[in-house]
């Protein structure tokens, strides 16, 4: 069966703020390939030239790449022009699903419940910014993922320094308004949806390091919640992920308030694969080996 993949590049590293947690996500893809008789190869583009891929006879690639430069359209553009077909969404959705503003706009014109929010400039009304969306606030670069330059404000004199973090990361700076309820994350594979994950951060505070490198963040999959609530978030998840032009596989992130209703944050094209990452924990779930879910997503590879 893995004969039929060919030779195989997973794409890992990159350039982008993610680097590390790229890097941890290939070698697990990577790992789980080679074990299953798949001919993969490690493939940086930090430190090859992406042409190489096609010089050196590769058939496919896995996208292990996280952040800018690998999910947000480019090496999907760069792989449609070498006639390399590739895991996950192609290139308009992978440059949209990057870009958290213009993923809300269309989520808003299609009906999707997602969180108020402003544009914040350098001579933003920041005072304007609290009346219009309250305390907290949340303020994140648009273009990154991984909570990456993301702050929670709870007062207006913070604002100012949220933008100036955030600003180091990205141009364009979104404030988005806190949503009180739990945190569920929400994957799919090949346009079904996969089991809930509900997650408890100390403190509520989901961010990088609690994302990746401690164990004090609860996972609950199966999430608990009731099935028919389950399953009506899983056919919005789906549905927000059409919308966009998704495709293979990637996962949406969202809030459960306490009345049942709930509300999406933002979706992710290329996501983690590591020992902390939540779409292979939710794939387990549902009958998925690491093994498997790594294979599935390659099978899907494709162009167009």
């Amino acid at each position: 069966m893995t004969k039929q993949f060919g030779k195989v590049a997973v794409l890992l590293g990159g350039n982008s703020a993610e680097r590390e947690i790229s890097l941890m996500s290939g070698s697990a893809v990577l790992a789980a390939l080679q074990g299953a008789g798949v001919d993969a190869h490690a493939f940086d583009p930090a430190e090859r030239d992406l042409h190489i891929l096609k010089e050196e006879g590769f058939d496919r690639a896995f996208i292990a790449l996280h952040g800018r430069g690998g999910e947000d359209g480019t090496v999907q553009g760069a792989l449609e022009l070498m006639g390399i077909p590739y895991t996950g969404s192609g290139v308009m959705a992978s440059a949209i699903g990057m870009d958290k503003w213009r993923t809300k706009l269309v989520w808003m014109s299609s009906g999707l419940p997602t969180p108020r929010f402003e544009i914040l400039h350098r001579d933003s009304d920041w005072n304007a910014v609290v009346a219009k969306l309250g305390l907290p606030i949340f303020v994140k670069p648009v273009h990154e993922g991984s909570s990456m330059g993301a702050t929670k404000v709870t007062e207006a004199s913070q604002l100012q320094g949220a933008w100036e973090l955030a600003a180091r990361f990205d141009s364009l700076v979104l404030a988005e308004e806190f949503v009180e309820g739990q945190e569920l994350t929400a994957p799919f594979l090949n346009d079904q949806a996969l089991p809930l994950v509900r997650i408890v951060a100390p403190d509520g505070n989901y961010d990088y390091q609690h994302k990746y490198f401690t164990d004090d963040t609860q996972y609950f999959c199966p999430s608990g919640l009731p099935a028919d609530l389950e399953q009506e978030i899983q056919a919005a998840v789906v549905r927000c992920a059409k919308v966009l032009g998704c495709r293979g596989w990637g996962r949406a992130d969202l809030i459960l308030r306490a009345d049942g209703s709930f509300t999406l944050l933002e979706i992710n094209t290329a996501p983690g694969m590591t020992n902390h990452s939540l779409v292979p924990m939710s794939a387990q779930v549902a009958g998925w080996s690491f093994e498997a879910l790594c294979l599935e997503i390659l099978a899907g590879a494709r162009l167009g």
